[in-house]
């Protein structure tokens, strides 16, 4: 089935559109076809949303709420399904994919429950004669474009709440991924929307993408991606709410009086997991030069027990990369760390013996530069690049010389330091000795002001609260 388009409850192609086939990252084998769709077809999408608003805004929050656990009794039927799908489309171990798609259940489990408190307030006035409450009105029609390295979780970051606060939406996923999108809304599919409320559209990000964001037809935009398409976006999308997850870098820290077994366990899950596809990973790891040695040590222990293959297999924890860009920056910012004094403990190149060319080796650097891109930039691969530090001033000059702001991790067992660095360290989230990547669907989650890594909060209640407006009413008592 190469017709991947769902718009105004039926499924369809593009007759201006042509079909593109996918192929594997595991091997580079073709999977499926997908309708590479033009901006007519976007355009419908979002009339099919615009006429289908008024209704559902209208549909009551418990009734909303019943159909949000709908749709995820269909996804948790579809799960060994989906799971299977979005290991051999993105190339995450199957465990790690199921898990995903696990957690894609609780997300519209978590938005029926919480919309049902999506409470306003009642204000005290001035005037003795008036009364003012607030409460909250879906914004319209979304737009909602989502990346490649969790194409079921993320989109439901957006879809869960935006659905449950009574916006409709029309939903671009990324060109490498897109198969498991259109698997996961056959499944939403199955929980009886009413035509229109969600509608999917494949194809380039630049045509499809650009047309949903930009187009006077939609309300507001959500985005998870990278910081230099959010900015494209915000400037395609003037003038419109935008609620943006964009890219990370973080700082992990690793301090003098860090316990270093639990330092190099959680900061090696936020290198490889995914491999280190993931916009919390620990892509930047700054560590006290009294301890740098041996947790250097115990991290090239913890990469040589990654096992990296091919991720439909038992046993296998890390897969290949997803796609060709990636691999190749992967790749070059090793390079350009090395030329500039790195090296490599393991690791450091792309993996041979595979059946594709996107196998990249776990890695461990040491001697990384302030200079170097890996440390400037996000890298997005299996790649732990160690920097040497000396203070605690010296690790916030660092972390604060960075265009991300998304999360950090500290480790070190002195809560009066800890406090410091959760309230000087210059992320949106702050994580005391754990993993960077550690995350619940609840909680807010989005990058600070002066950044590059977003605006606004996804998850829980957060997500729900920005993806509405928030009205006021006055009247007299008088």
């Amino acid at each position: 089935m190469s017709e991947t388009n769902f718009i105004g409850g039926r499924w369809r192609g593009d007759a201006d559109g042509e079909f593109k086939t996918v192929h594997s990252p595991i091997d580079g084998s073709a999977i499926g076809a997908m309708t590479w769709s033009s901006r007519g077809a976007a355009t419908e999408a979002i009339a099919a949303a615009r006429q289908a608003q008024a209704g559902w805004r209208k549909v009551s929050v418990w009734d909303r709420a019943k159909t949000m656990r709908r749709i995820g009794e269909a996804i948790a039927g579809r799960q060994a399904e989906l799971a299977a799908l979005l290991t051999l489309e993105q190339g995450k171990p199957y465990a790690e994919a199921f898990f995903e798609v696990g957690k894609s259940v609780d997300g519209f489990n978590l938005a029926a429950d919480l919309v049902k408190y999506l409470e306003g307030n009642t204000i005290p006035t001035e005037d003795p004669g008036k009364r003012v409450m607030t409460f909250y009105r879906p914004r319209g029609v979304y737009a909602v474009v989502t990346p490649w390295n969790f194409p079921v979780n993320i989109p439901v970051e957006y879809i869960a709440p935006g659905l449950a606060a009574g916006n409709t939406i029309v939903w671009t996923p990324a060109p490498t991924t897109s198969l498991v999108a259109v698997a996961l809304m056959r499944a939403i599919a199955e929980a009886d929307l009413p035509p229109g409320v969600l509608n999917l559209v494949t194809g380039a990000g630049a045509v499809v993408g650009d047309e949903i964001v930009s187009n006077p037809g939609t309300d507001a935009v959500g985005f998870t991606g990278s910081a230099a398409t959010g900015k494209q976006i915000s400037l395609r999308a003037a003038g419109k709410p935008q609620l943006m997850e964009l890219g990370g870098n973080g700082p992990v820290v690793i301090l003098d009086d860090a316990d270093l077994d639990r330092a190099a366990r959680a900061t090696a899950s936020g290198c490889f997991v995914n491999a280190g596809q993931v916009c919390s990973s620990s892509e930047r790891i700054l560590v006290h030069r009294k301890v740098h040695d041996e947790f250097a040590e115990r991290m090239a222990a913890e990469a040589r027990g990654v096992v990296l293959g091919d991720p439909r297999k038992d046993g296998v924890t890390m897969g290949p990369l997803n796609n060709a860009g990636v691999a190749a920056k992967v790749a070059s910012h090793v390079a350009d760390a090395v030329r500039r004094g790195a090296s490599p403990v393991i690791g450091g190149k792309p993996a041979g013996g595979h059946p594709s060319d996107l196998y990249f080796e776990p890695t461990v650097l040491t001697g990384v530069t302030r200079e170097a891109l890996i440390n400037t930039e996000e890298t997005f691969g299996p790649v732990a690049p160690l920097i040497v530090i000396d203070s605690d001033e010296q690790a916030f000059e660092l972390a604060g010389d960075n265009r991300y702001g998304l999360v950090s991790s500290v480790f070190t067992q002195d809560i009066d330091r800890a406090f410091r660095y959760i309230e000087e360290m210059p992320t949106g989230i702050v994580n005391i000795n754990d993993t960077s990547n550690y995350w619940e669907l609840h909680i807010p989650f989005g990058g600070m002001s002066g950044k590059d890594s977003g605006t606004g909060r996804v998850g829980g209640r957060h997500a729900l609260m920005a993806m509405c407006d928030l009205k006021t009413a006055t009247f007299s008592v008088k």
